[in-house]
């Protein structure tokens, strides 16, 4: 065992190389683990906020953000001969659209677009079938998010739009504006054979405990790889 620590010389090149390497993986499985914590109370807070009772949409938005996710309804009516359709998920093979109905308000805000749900690609004249006169909505308020930048962008004046983008939809609508959150309509709220509605849904990914496993694992290996090879290196005649 003396020996082999006698034996045990570092290199100077292979130690700059290593120490500052180990560190950086160390900090970074570090700073996933305190992501981990952020991201759990995000996903819990997230979830109170949408199992919390609905509440009447406000006239006015001048934080939108604070209303992002939560359950809402919404009263007037739906303006289903300017309707709009957005590229959606197949559902069960299945190609299909997103119909997205502005609706006026009673209330005197700004008319708020609504996402009524999914219909077959083959079946996008029922984007028009709505209940006439005023009608109360329930579903969930959602702020747009920003486009990625892989993301398709819209073509103005397309019939079928890439992503939710309320000021781009008001023009293209005639509208001088609308509210700056989106209503995605709860199911049940439409005839037989119109637009499905939408389930709650919120896609929050929770991979840090995963990325940190790994930069630790990273560091350890590393540390291995550098004390094994010092070791051959100076056994080796």
């Amino acid at each position: 065992m003396s020996g082999s620590v006698r034996r045990f010389r570092p290199s100077l090149w292979a130690t700059l190389f290593t120490v500052p390497a180990v560190l950086a993986m160390l900090g970074l499985g570090t700073w996933q683990v305190e992501r981990l914590g952020w991201k759990e109370d995000l996903i819990r807070r997230v979830h109170e906020r949408m199992a919390a009772a609905p509440i009447p949409l406000p006239a006015s938005l001048p934080e939108p953000e604070a209303l992002d996710l939560r359950p809402v309804t919404v009263t007037g009516r739906l303006l289903n001969d300017r309707a709009l359709l957005m590229i959606a998920r197949p559902r069960q093979g299945q190609m299909g659209y997103e119909v997205v109905t502005p609706l006026q308000r009673a209330d005197g805000g700004p008319p708020v677009l609504v996402n009524r749900g999914w219909i077959p690609m083959d079946r996008k004249e029922a984007r028009r079938d709505g209940p006439p006169g005023e009608v109360t909505l329930r579903g969930v308020a959602r702020v747009p998010a920003p486009a990625g930048w892989m993301q398709p962008g819209n073509t103005p004046g397309a019939e079928v739009w890439s992503r939710l983008d309320p000021p781009a939809m008001a023009a293209a609508l005639g509208l001088a504006a609308v509210a700056p959150v989106v209503v995605e309509a709860l199911p049940g709220q439409s005839s037989p054979g119109g637009p499905a509605g939408i389930e709650p849904r919120v896609d929050l990914p929770n991979n840090h405990l995963q990325y940190a496993i790994t930069w630790y694992s990273l560091a350890a290996t590393l540390l291995v790889i550098y004390v094994v090879f010092h070791l051959r290196r100076r056994s080796d005649p």
